[in-house]
């Protein structure tokens, strides 16, 4: 994929310089326009929790400066010779991934995502060996294949999330037949990605049951979300009550714990599907796989197919994220507020100010 080299365009972003993980003004150079490329005006931007964990190199892999953001949404300002599906002003999205080979097996199947030289949308290397920035910042130049479009039903503020904590629980629900209506779906964990998991399973016909460590979740699951069932998972009088019961499972608990309760909650041949990363290994006892014929998979953010999709179904079902919009003036406090699970559900910095 040819692009290009010059990084002459002065943007203006939010950025942490080491580990102590404070977000400071910050700026840098972005490529100029290129002719497969489509300029973003940001206005918004989703907070993931894995931009604590890149901020704070807790996985060892950052490049300083960082400037996080994977959840971003906005609208075109400029779109190269060869681009043929964008124009200026449309309402638009990036996701976790701005680049990939094009050449391999997963990107021919449409599968870019689990590209082995795919570059990630901040802390990734593009093939010019340049470092890319996110989104928190003024300005985004983006290769067009990993543009989405938002659909004109939903307000960019509360659909940024969707490209990351959306895409990532949609992704494993169609690869396993989630979507049909009539089955039963477990949600581990009720933040970031819990919740939207929740109102998907609910808006494509599924039973949806909530798992969680907290019985204080219960009021919001049932009342908030329309949660069919609550499961207290440390209660297990309440966990041996409802074995068998479920179709699948989505874990979204980024800590670590046993596969094992879960698992017994699958009726024979059902799935649980990982798609968080705890710091340390899970434990998976093999029994309840055994004596199951159950199903452990696990699921990174999806293809951009995947998120066109997603994107239209929930403009269809009118379904968004449940949000906090925060300044930029107020990045580290709602960065400190994420580090304790202080919030409902998601943070989304206004980076464009309200000039929607």
């Amino acid at each position: 994929m040819e692009v290009t080299a010059h990084h002459t365009r002065t943007v203006a972003g939010w950025a942490a310089m080491n580990e102590s993980g404070k977000v400071e003004p910050f700026i840098f150079q972005r490529r100029e326009n290129g002719v497969d490329d489509v300029t973003i005006k940001v206005l918004y931007c989703g907070m993931c929790h894995s931009d604590l964990n890149f901020l704070k190199n807790d996985w060892g892999i950052t490049i300083y400066p960082v400037v996080p953001g994977h959840e971003v949404t906005g609208v075109v300002t400029e779109v190269g010779a060869s681009v043929s599906g964008f124009k200026v002003g449309d309402r638009v999205a990036v996701g976790c991934i701005v680049e990939a080979c094009f050449d391999c097996d997963r990107c021919h199947l449409s599968e870019e995502n689990y590209c082995e030289k795919l570059a990630l949308t901040y802390n990734g290397i593009l093939s010019d060996g340049s470092v890319t920035y996110g989104g928190y910042s003024e300005t985004l130049v983006v290769h067009h294949k990993f543009v989405a479009r938002v659909p004109d039903s939903l307000p960019l503020d509360a659909a940024a999330p969707l490209l990351c904590a959306g895409i990532t629980v949609f992704s494993p629900m169609k690869q396993h037949g989630m979507l049909r209506s009539g089955g039963s779906l477990g949600v581990v964990g009720l933040g970031g990605l819990g919740h939207i998991a929740v109102k998907f399973g609910k808006a494509f016909g599924l039973r949806v049951t909530v798992i969680s460590s907290s019985p204080a979740k219960e009021k919001q699951a049932r009342e908030g979300l329309k949660a069919d069932d609550f499961i207290v998972s440390t209660d297990q009088e309440q966990m041996q009550a409802k074995r068998r019961s479920l179709d699948y499972i989505i874990d979204t608990v980024p800590a670590k714990h046993s596969l094992g309760p879960l698992l017994e909650l699958l009726k024979i041949k059902g799935v649980l599907a990982l798609v968080a990363a705890p710091d340390q290994p899970l434990e998976l006892p093999s029994f309840p796989l055994l004596f199951g014929r159950r199903t452990v998979s696990g699921s990174i953010a999806g293809s951009m197919k995947e998120t066109q999709e997603m994107l239209d179904l929930c403009g269809e079902h009118n379904i968004t994220c449940d949000i906090e919009l925060v300044s930029t003036d107020g990045i580290n406090e709602a960065l400190a507020r994420l580090a304790r699970n202080d919030v409902r559900y998601r943070f989304v910095i206004d980076i464009g100010g309200g000039s929607n």
